[in-house]
């Protein structure tokens, strides 16, 4: 699993960025700056076409 990060100076769309991306987000995102103080924690799904490959060759079902 890979982790990933945010950084930016304060009002710059970070928090935007991250509803945007992060399908269930809710993070704060508001027109002043400090508005999203405590870490906002998500999940994004990256489709990787080489594992349907790596499924054909070994014959394996998805459950």
């Amino acid at each position: 699993m890979l982790r990933a990060g945010i950084v930016g100076l304060p009002n710059v769309g970070k928090s935007t960025l991250f509803n945007a991306v992060v399908a269930n987000a809710k993070a704060q995102a508001a027109n002043f700056p400090f508005c999203t103080i405590e870490p906002n924690v998500g999940i994004v799904a990256v489709p990787d076409t080489r594992l349907q490959v790596l499924a054909e060759l070994s014959s394996s079902a998805e459950t």
